[in-house]
């Protein structure tokens, strides 16, 4: 059962946090050039995309860290440092993308549906850069709290694979 676990977990992770971790670093920069041009409707496709693969993905990415804990409790490990330690990185990078990356790129995709709107129906006001700017600096918070909890997984103290 271990094994069947520790596979689904993993899956899971990879299926799971993997597009939304290459999503969010998408976002940004695929915002920035639908902000340069409000009136480009294939860019604002794109950014919403983007936001879509995020929200959904980050939904289903639920299931590993609840994967996670069926594993360790079967494998009798729940108390281990390295374990808790990956435990509290999980939290802060999930954390992080629902208090802090989602929101900025809704905030940033409703400014583009607002411009596209005002390029359709008169005069464009300025947008604000400088968001994606602290969104590209979220997500890659987001990205190593979520590579260093690979890596403790990888590594772990007391490993039985010699890494």
């Amino acid at each position: 059962m271990t094994k069947f676990l520790l596979t689904v977990h993993i899956l899971a992770a990879i299926l799971a946090v993997g597009p939304v971790a290459v999503a969010a670093s998408m976002f940004p920069p695929t915002a920035r050039r639908a902000l340069a041009a409000p009136g480009d409707a294939q860019a604002l496709a794109s950014v919403r995309l983007l936001y879509r693969i995020c929200r959904v993905y980050s939904a289903v990415g639920v299931a590993v860290p609840v994967l996670g804990f069926a594993t360790a409790s079967n494998m009798h490990i729940l108390g281990d440092t390295w374990l808790i330690a990956s435990i509290v990185l999980t939290t802060l990078a999930a954390g992080a993308l629902i208090a802090l990356v989602l929101p900025a790129q809704d905030a940033i995709l409703t400014e583009l549906d607002t411009a596209a709107t005002e390029v359709r129906t008169g005069p464009v006001t300025a947008v604000d850069v400088r968001r994606t700017v602290r969104l590209a600096m979220f997500t890659g918070v987001f990205n190593l709290l979520w590579a260093t909890v690979t890596v403790l997984m990888i590594l772990r103290p007391g490993s039985t694979t010699g890494g």
